[in-house]
């Protein structure tokens, strides 16, 4: 596996913001991801970090959530480790692949194609295999204290990850998470042409909350800040579906915020970002 290449590096509180690119066999492309690396990292030679995956939206790419969402002074003062991915691969020359917003670049919906076409969509094993492999190679990871979480079809990912790989992510959390793809308009959209129309079975495996339902692993917590104001709330969203499968089982149990006023933006992830920070460290430092 080729070293990763790094691209930038920019100080913020006393860490740094650093962006690496490497070459995915997985994926076919060549892929980025941000970093960011707590002020005591560069000192702390034999020590291995807490850290944490963050998953981001429809059209983002590595910089959003380092670039928009704050709460670097957290990350520094906690000693976290945090990696922000890209949301698909990039540049395929598939047919399609730049039509919409909502499917192909920047909308990988973390699941593995199945379909001919958009095999090179694997997104899930890149999360969950190639990308920690990555950064692990050249990152001091701490690989039994690391957490997930993410907004939108980020969030999605989030919780799908985090409840099928539960000896990976021992945290998970999510902002305005798309909770049912498998019955919204963005999911049907995404899962029928990365997946089959027809194979609703492999659909299932990728929505958050059928694997709440089917959750047998251990106990799992998950935290969610939804705003109130969100316009895809009731439509692409239905986050309330998740506390009502956790009622199923007691074995995940889903804490639904409801922030009065909030939107979808970044306005509402840096007002709760670093509630979530805080909460993912108590849970890695079990």
């Amino acid at each position: 596996m080729a070293a990763p290449k790094e691209l930038s590096r920019a100080k913020a509180h006393g860490g740094f913001v650093v962006k690496f690119s490497h070459q995915s066999s997985l994926l076919g492309c060549e892929m980025k991801y941000s970093v960011f690396l707590p002020p005591n990292y560069a000192t702390n030679l034999n020590h291995k970090f807490p850290t944490l995956y963050f998953l981001s939206g429809l059209t983002c790419t590595e910089d959003n959530f380092m670039q928009k969402a704050g709460g670097k002074n957290v990350m520094a003062e906690l000693g976290l480790i945090v990696v922000s991915p890209d949301t698909s691969p990039r540049g395929l020359g598939i047919e399609g692949e730049d039509d919409s917003w909502d499917f192909g670049t920047g909308a990988g919906f973390y699941v593995d194609a199945t379909e001919e076409k958009w095999k090179n969509y694997k997104m899930y094993s890149y999360i969950t295999e190639e990308l920690p492999k990555t950064v692990e190679g050249h990152l001091r990871i701490d690989t039994a204290k690391v957490g997930v979480f993410g907004h939108s079809m980020g969030g999605h990912g989030a919780i799908v990850l985090g409840l099928r790989n539960p000896e990976k992510y021992k945290s998970i959390s999510a902002f305005a998470p798309i909770a049912n793809p498998m019955n919204v308009p963005w999911g049907k959209k995404a899962f029928s042409n990365y997946l089959g129309a027809t194979n609703t079975s492999a659909w299932s495996k990728y929505d958050s909350t059928t694997l709440i339902e089917s959750y047998n692993g251990p106990k799992r917590d998950v935290l969610v800040d939804q705003g109130t104001s969100d316009n895809f709330l009731e439509e692409q969203l239905q986050v309330f579906k998740l506390t009502s499968a956790a009622e199923t089982n007691d074995k995940v149990q889903v804490q639904v915020r409801m922030q009065e006023g909030y939107d979808h933006s970044y306005f509402f992830i840096s007002t709760f970002v670093e509630d979530h920070l805080r909460w993912h460290a108590e849970k890695l430092s079990k």
